[in-house]
């Protein structure tokens, strides 16, 4: 007879779960990010869910930014659209002229929420802002793009981490020659790395009225300008055997081959911090730095990537007031440590990357490291070329970009003659973005 209670208490519990669960106010929450990433995020919503009885976040992952995207646009002319939405950074202008979002700064001010708006890094809290400085969408996973190389083939190669793309070039041929079977570049076209961050950090626009800021009238301009040299400098290393195309798509991507001691040198995002150092072969010896700049050129900050979170309109009080409270517990220390500690993300507070240097977090691996991100991202103020980018259909022009430069990687044309293609593709797409919302400006 005793044995039988462990079993009815374990079935109480599960009932009284079962009725908690039923009665705590929902609300959806779909999220781009997957692999370890994805699994990080979904802990935040069990670790939110966990911390109170009153609502419950159900958190939906899909494969990929692009695809969370287009499947909330799609939910929503259904009428079944999340309550929140991660949107990647191409996503920003896009879901800032629907106007069909609640101004996360104002939903915490509706709902008697007070958060330190002013806490926030300027160069992350300004991409997801209006022109008037007001938050539409919450700064969360905050990245940037950083180099990451091998340190022991460096030192084998007599050469020291490059930090401008000449001195990249001779590290190149140096690790070539001390090692003539040596991967030096594991590249991976990215638009985001190659044309988005080079341009910032370069001070260049990749598009008129200042990458988009100053109207709806823009057309892209990296055919004419830094961009278009740094491609066919690629293009030349993959020619000449210094660096090898290393994408998923052949086997094997520019992450894996470089954790797998493959290859010498790849650029990516600090969010892959984490991953390299899962995936890193025994005795492997790596470090990042800062993206090269060529010379002659003065640096100055790369822009935010990785994504934000917006709260869509049509939805209920109760379901504001969930996404409301999850926010706010996102906002806290000890949730933003969490988030950093067990991702390559960077601390989206200027307190919270204090804090968690004052303890010596960036001192010793895995975390090491993971501060140059930040040193990039504020290397100077942001300006008019280096805020970020407000153009629309930036998911498909980003994919005219990479489908051009693969061809001319391919020997099909010219790096020129696949940027102009490029080009005047993308500009037909912020024609047409520009006669949707004829009329209107950007908030």
């Amino acid at each position: 007879m005793n044995k039988s209670y462990p079993a009815l208490a374990a079935l109480a519990l599960a009932f009284c779960a079962t009725t908690a669960s039923a009665d705590k106010i929902k609300f959806d929450y779909w999220y781009g990010l997957s692999g370890d990433l994805g699994e990080t995020l979904a802990e935040t919503c069990n670790r939110f869910n966990a911390s109170q009885d009153k609502y419950e976040a159900v958190c939906t992952g899909y494969d990929g930014y692009e695809l969370v995207v287009q499947s909330a646009i799609a939910a929503f002319r259904a009428g079944k659209a999340p309550t929140i939405l991660q949107s990647f950074d191409a996503g920003t202008a896009d879901l800032m002229m629907s106007g069909e979002f609640y101004p996360v700064q104002k939903m915490m001010a509706d709902f008697g929420i007070e958060i330190d708006w002013a806490n926030y890094f300027p160069g992350i809290a300004n991409y997801y802002a209006s022109s008037k400085g007001e938050l539409f969408s919450m700064p969360f996973n905050s990245s940037t793009a950083v180099m990451y190389y091998n340190a022991a083939d460096l030192e084998k190669a007599g050469v020291k981490a490059p930090t401008t793309w000449e001195e990249f070039e001779a590290a190149l041929k140096a690790v070539k020659a001390a090692d003539p079977a040596r991967c030096g570049l594991g590249y991976e076209p990215s638009v985001w790395v190659d044309l988005e961050q080079f341009s910032a950090i370069h001070n260049i626009g990749i598009a008129s009225n200042n990458n988009g800021y100053d109207g709806l009238d823009t057309q892209f301009t990296y055919n004419t300008t830094l961009h278009v040299k740094h491609m066919e400098n690629i293009q030349r290393w993959i020619n000449e055997g210094l660096a090898e195309m290393k994408t998923p798509a052949g086997g094997m991507g520019s992450q894996d081959a470089f954790a797998q001691n493959i290859c010498t040198f790849m650029f990516g995002s600090i969010a892959s911090h984490s991953s390299v150092h899962l995936k890193a072969v025994d005795g492997l010896s790596w470090d990042v730095a800062m993206l090269p700049i060529y010379e002659g050129n003065t640096r100055h900050n790369s822009v935010v990537g990785g994504a934000s979170l917006w709260v869509l309109s049509g939805k209920s009080e109760e379901e504001y007031r969930g996404a409301a409270e999850y926010m706010k517990f996102l906002a806290t220390a000890e949730s933003e440590k969490w988030w950093v500690s067990n991702t390559g993300y960077i601390p989206v507070t200027k307190s919270a990357f204090e804090q968690l240097t004052a303890e010596g977090f960036y001192s010793a691996a895995p975390y090491k490291g993971r501060e140059v991100a930040l040193q990039s991202l504020t290397f100077t103020e942001p300006g008019p070329l280096t805020r970020g980018y407000r153009l629309g259909s930036m998911i498909q022009t980003r994919a005219e970009w990479k489908s051009e430069v693969e061809a001319a990687l391919a020997g099909q044309k010219t790096m020129q003659e696949a940027l102009d293609t490029a080009v005047e593709r993308s500009n037909a797409m912020l024609a047409k973005f520009a006669k949707t919302y004829e009329g209107k400006t950007l908030p």
